[in-house]
């Protein structure tokens, strides 16, 4: 983004949350610092050839790439967040081998991130998929699964059943965006990543309490599609402001 400094300029921050900032390489990480940038994101993938049509790298290259920004972020106190995409399939070779995935995580645990994302990036994820991954990562973590978050798209309608299948394995982190807005550019037909009205809906179904308000998040989903002119996403937000538009007439 041409604007990033300013957009992360002006937004009006809260001590109690995190504003992590994507940085592809060192000339980022100098950018992040020079804003104020106080957590940074970087990122690898499972697949060679996304990771080439993506960042224009190698697996290995990417690896070195990150090292560098990782090691440069952590004398300026900076801290890191991992990203692993195309975890389970990839546009390009199709399903990928768990073990990639644990490499990568391994690397990314070893230089000191504090949490790794991982992305199911063009939504083919099942449970019995997501299980194999997450298994996988059991040995790079010695049984810890607090180092890592899911971050599911929802392009077949198995984003909610992947994240249940997360919870049953002791995640507790999940990513996701109102209106469940985003994509994937190299994979005609994903879908954006699960949208947090679905997310928040389904975890207070399950009883568990994460402190965010549904209805705010709902307004907040239905401005922004408003804005960018594109349909909202989630059924939950759907459903809600239909509810909240009968009951006015």
């Amino acid at each position: 983004m041409a604007d990033n400094q300013q957009v992360f300029q002006q937004i009006e921050k809260r001590s109690d949350v995190s504003y992590p900032v994507l940085v592809p390489n060192l000339k980022g990480l100098e950018s992040a610092i020079a804003t104020g940038v106080k957590e940074i994101a970087v990122f690898g993938a499972a697949s060679e050839t996304f990771s080439k049509t993506n960042i224009n790298c190698s697996i290995e290259e990417s690896i070195r790439n990150f090292r560098m920004v990782v090691e440069e972020a952590k004398k300026h106190g900076i801290r890191t967040r991992g990203y692993i995409s195309c975890i389970v399939g990839c546009p390009y070779e199709g399903e990928i081998k768990p073990a990639i995935t644990a490499h990568l995580a391994s690397i990314m645990l070893d230089l000191g991130c504090y949490e790794i994302s991982l992305g199911d990036t063009i939504g083919v994820g099942s449970p019995r998929k997501i299980k194999r991954v997450l298994n996988e990562l059991l040995h790079v973590s010695s049984n810890d699964m607090s180092y890592y978050a899911l971050h599911c798209h929802d392009t077949y309608g198995q984003a909610l059943i992947n994240i249940h299948m997360g919870l049953e394995n002791d995640i507790r982190v999940f990513d996701s965006s109102v209106a469940g807005l985003g994509g994937c550019p190299y994979a005609a037909g994903a879908s954006g990543n699960v949208a947090t009205e679905d997310l928040l809906y389904f975890l207070e179904g399950e009883g568990l309490k994460t402190g965010i308000d549904l209805h705010k998040i709902v307004e907040i989903g239905d401005y922004i599609s408003k804005e960018l002119n594109r349909t909202n996403q989630s059924k939950t937000a759907v459903a809600i402001l239909a509810k909240k538009y009968h009951q006015k007439c």
